[in-house]
């Protein structure tokens, strides 16, 4: 019985970590990046990202940009953290393409 009750545990753990993933979604500012300029932060969350601790503002990183692009994503690094902290600090990347 305990011997199938961590057969299914494995079992389980291992498809949590295959079907992880990194989310992103951008955003894209007036005409778009026109340049190859980039302004990268991260930001910081707690408990799964419910409670914002800092957060990057796009605007100020476009140094007063009209056309930019915005792409925030959960990398490989933000998840490692998130998952080594078991989701109590789950940062998460913004970079700003003028």
């Amino acid at each position: 019985m305990i011997k199938r009750f961590f057969n299914v545990l494995a079992i389980a753990f291992a498809v949590t970590i295959l079907f992880s993933s990194c989310y992103s979604y951008t955003s894209v500012v007036g005409k778009g990046a026109q340049g190859g300029q980039q302004v990268t932060e991260w930001n910081h969350y707690l408990i799964g990202g419910l409670a914002p601790v800092s957060v990057s503002d796009s605007k100020a990183m476009a140094g007063g940009a009209t056309d930019y692009t915005v792409h925030t994503r959960h990398s490989f690094v933000n998840g490692l953290l998130a998952g080594l902290t078991f989701g109590i600090y789950t940062p998460t990347t913004t970079t700003v393409t003028k």
